[in-house]
């Protein structure tokens, strides 16, 4: 079949302003363009659009879904493959927020009773996840298998009041680095301590036996290395994450 932009505006719930948009950046041609102006789009335009909709819903922005789908390499069915284990995912953490916050209105009633640990465990499982997405096969690569996975068990047993503890380390780390920076010394009494919360709050994730000065020497070294990483300490300013992975040497040495 055939569609005008008015005709696969209403079937896909598309507007037409952003199906024009599509057309402007090359992300979304139509087949052809008829001698009245009129844009018709074809099968291979739909099942596009419907490519770019499950990318637009996992967040990806616009420029990285063209890069994707422009690639010659483009495979649709691995693809739609990776989006079903990725929205199955989303669905796992979705049903465990939608029973927390049930729980908790019920608890809120006196219809039921909830642990503080149980209040906690969406939330929890929330960050497993993203540190799964964002860093697990760096971490894995440096770290290994079981390193990780004993880090998620205890992220996941966290109670309140641990779960509060590293929430406070972590703003500690950041205010404390700022104030080190300002003075300038990696060496200084400032940044180690610093690097001393840091170890502290890393030690709220790892067990006793991972924690080595190596392996916190490692991370300073990851985190100067690898931009995303790098982002999160430079919010603080530039050079944040080099300034910490210097400190640290020292602290570790």
């Amino acid at each position: 079949m055939e569609y005008t932009v008015n005709r696969l505006a209403q079937i896909s719930g598309v507007s037409k302003r952003t199906l024009r948009y599509y057309d402007e950046i090359g992300l979304l041609r139509p087949e052809r363009v008829n001698p009245n102006g009129y844009r018709i789009y074809g099968q291979m335009q739909v099942d596009l659009l419907q490519q770019i909709l499950f990318y637009r819903e996992l967040g990806l922005p616009l420029e990285e879904i063209r890069e994707i789908v422009k690639n010659p390499g483009f495979d649709r069915e691995k693809a739609l493959e990776e989006h079903l284990t990725a929205l199955l995912q989303k669905k796992r953490q979705t049903e465990i927020l939608i029973y927390n916050v049930r729980k908790t209105l019920d608890s809120m009633k006196g219809r039921a009773i909830m642990s503080d640990k149980e209040k906690f465990e969406g939330f929890k499982r929330d960050l497993i996840k993203e540190n799964e997405e964002k860093y697990g096969r760096e971490v894995r690569e440096a770290y290994g298998e079981e390193a990780v996975e004993a880090s998620n068990r205890k992220l996941a047993g966290m109670s309140k009041e641990e779960w509060k503890k590293q929430e406070d380390l972590s703003g500690e780390i950041m205010e404390t680095l700022k104030a080190a920076m300002a003075e300038g010394d990696p060496a200084g009494k400032t940044a180690q301590k610093a690097c001393d919360l840091h170890r502290q709050w890393l030690c709220m994730f790892w067990s006793d036996s991972a924690y080595s000065r190596e392996a916190h020497r490692g991370m300073g070294e990851m985190y100067a290395a690898d931009e995303r990483f790098k982002a999160y300490y430079d919010r603080i300013q530039d050079g944040a994450a080099e300034f910490l992975r210097d400190a640290l040497n020292i602290y570790c040495s």
